[in-house]
């Protein structure tokens, strides 16, 4: 997205005389539906739109609202899903049950997907406050939080966001990644550092269940890695990788884990504060076990799960600080790491303890940054949309901000990059709160964009643009089956930005 620029002030003060003159005539007794724009068809958005409908239905009347909306997503991609379909690892296996629970979502008659139509370069702000009686932001994050350690300009360092990439398919990601180094290096304590690692040593063989594309199979064949280090800058009672997660790294064939008795001799006062949340908890009862499960394959003498020799190594650091790194003609030929100590609230003191690890690549999952979104003000201390409770604000309350008149945001573009993606539907069911709360009290029922005929569509076509529905994205889906099938497999993803528009729109020529 388009980064905030002057626009803002002016779009600002369009929004405030629409929530001030929109809806003159009318009353709440008039019950033609509501008309609600979200920009953003990943999980957040989807799942924002479905649990609109849900309150509405069940509290509508007695808010004075309609029972009913009319919902228009907008994706700047050519498909749906988002996050689902392009920032997690294929070989999760329950992706295939949220991305069924999003489309059956997708298929209902009151939401209508709009893919193929970006959000500050097809549409306003004004564009869709002048047509809607509410608009959402669930746009995601797509960028990289950047790093800031010495040696981050070598050639060998990679932002996690990218490589995800490249192994989803995302359009228009690059067809080639060098996967060229023996010894690799991943910092970060989240799930996403741990689907980068568990890539850098998956074989491709294990993969042709899931959907990767042709050329990311391709890839992993000529994948050089021997050794992968995961580094995390807390102890283990403080990393945020899921259950699920680890439960995958536990059984990775070809793979030996190793891991450090040290880390895992944590004090009472360590665990009785990890004992405190039950997410905390379930993690560091499934750590221990892939410490015991690293110690069984030292004592069988470096096999994997399954008994067989392991071909590739896998090594899980805690307590480790990456600090700087190290290069020569500049490609990255090491990692320098000091050695931390942690509180059991957390806190972290560095020690003099520094350890250099050889290593030819490093990659970054320290974050990412949800994207900036034209006419919207971004808070850059946050990573989020500028709001309070989902309430998109012209500036922070403590800068003398002011709430949008029926402007909201949902998902990251709401909190920031954090929780896994069924912590969105809570986060929605917030902002859907206060979306019924503004409605009620506007006086309008709700009504508060002008009721004409000059639709979203009418727009789009007077622009040129032809979005793709949800019809067009069956066609996609059932094409990209099609291929797997021939090569017994499920699902083959397609990547390219303009064959995906053609299968959608029935123009595809290729076989």
């Amino acid at each position: 997205m388009n980064s905030m620029n002057t626009e803002t002030n002016a779009t600002v003060g369009d929004t405030q005389e629409r929530g001030t003159t929109a809806g003159e005539g009318q009353n709440s007794a008039e019950s033609y539906p509501l008309k609600v724009a979200v920009v953003g068809a990943g999980p957040a958005g989807v799942y924002t739109a479905d649990i609109l409908l849900r309150q509405l239905k069940q509290s509508g009347a007695r808010l004075g609202l309609p029972s009913d909306a009319s919902i228009d997503l907008f994706e700047k991609l050519p498909v749906p899903f988002g996050l689902v379909r392009y920032g997690v690892a294929p070989d999760h296996p329950a992706i295939k049950y949220i991305m069924g629970a999003l489309e059956k979502t997708l298929n209902n008659p009151h939401i209508h997907l709009y893919a193929d139509v970006e959000f500050g370069k097809d549409l306003s702000l004004k564009d869709v406050t002048d047509r809607y009686d509410a608009v959402i932001f669930a746009t995601g994050a797509v960028e990289d939080r950047p790093l800031t350690l010495k040696g981050h300009d070598l050639r060998g360092v990679y932002g996690a966001a990218r490589f995800v990439e490249w192994y989803d398919g995302y359009p228009d990601a690059p067809r080639f990644w060098p996967l060229d180094a023996e010894q690799v290096a991943v910092i970060g304590g989240g799930n996403v550092a741990m689907d980068v690692s568990r890539f850098l040593v998956r074989y491709p063989e294990d993969l042709l269940g899931t959907d990767i594309p042709d050329n990311v199979y391709q890839g992993l064949e000529g994948n050089k890695a021997q050794e992968v280090h995961v580094f995390v800058r807390r102890g283990v009672a403080q990393a945020k990788f899921s259950v699920q997660e680890l439960r995958e790294l536990e059984k990775l064939p070809g793979v030996r884990i190793v891991t450090d008795d040290n880390d895992f001799n944590m004090d009472e006062a360590t665990l009785e504060v990890a004992a405190q949340d039950k997410l905390t908890r379930q993690m560091v009862e499934e750590l221990f076990a892939v410490h015991d499960l690293s110690l069984d394959m030292e004592d069988a003498g470096g096999l994997d799960f399954q008994g067989q020799k392991a071909r590739r190594t896998f090594y899980l650091h805690f307590n480790s600080n990456p600090v700087e790194i190290v290069g020569q003609d500049g490609k990255v030929t090491a990692l320098r790491v000091q050695r931390t100590k942690t509180s059991p609230q957390g806190q972290m003191t560095t020690t003099d303890d520094v350890t250099e690890y050889p290593v030819q690549a490093v990659y970054h999952a320290i974050g990412y940054k949800p994207a900036q979104v034209a006419g919207i003000p971004y808070n850059d201390a946050r990573y989020t949309l500028t709001n309070v409770g989902g309430r998109i604000y012209s500036a922070p309350e403590d800068q003398g901000g002011h709430p949008l008149p029926y402007v909201y945001a949902s998902g990251w573009a709401k909190r920031g990059p954090v929780g896994l993606i069924g912590s969105t539907k809570s986060d929605a069911l917030e902002t859907v709160g206060k979306i019924l709360e503004d409605w009620a009290q506007s006086g309008t029922g709700g009504h508060v964009a002008p009721h004409g005929s000059d639709t979203i569509d009418d727009l789009l076509a007077e622009r040129g643009l032809s979005p793709l529905d949800y019809q067009a994205w069956k066609r996609i889906d059932a094409y990209e089956r099609s291929q797997g099938a021939a090569v017994g497999r499920e699902h083959i993803k397609v990547i390219d930005s303009d064959q995906l528009r053609a299968i959608g729109r029935q123009e595809y020529q290729g076989q």
